[in-house]
């Protein structure tokens, strides 16, 4: 069993790690916000509220990537479908 002085060692290193996986979480965060962000850039999404683009990423995660496309008339297999702005 272990004593309690390598209990409150390993408590204090557990926290020491969930503090360095939450700023690892973090920076990949902003690193996806980056990314997602630049995708979006030059599609005419720019234009919508923030509100109005969150609502719409929510309804299209719903629907999936292949039904979107599909009921928004675009080719699934399409790359330039993907890239083409709907208005």
């Amino acid at each position: 069993m272990p004593s309690k002085r390598s209990a409150v060692a390993a408590l204090q290193k557990l926290e020491a790690d969930r503090l360095a996986l939450d700023q690892r979480q973090k920076e990949l965060e902003k690193q996806a916000a980056l990314e997602l962000g630049s995708v979006i850039l030059g599609t005419g999404l720019e234009t919508f509220s923030k509100k109005g683009l969150a609502r719409v990423a929510v309804e299209l995660a719903k629907l999936g990537e292949d039904e979107a496309l599909k009921r928004l008339g675009a080719s699934a297999s399409s790359p330039r479908a993907q890239q083409t702005p709907v208005k």
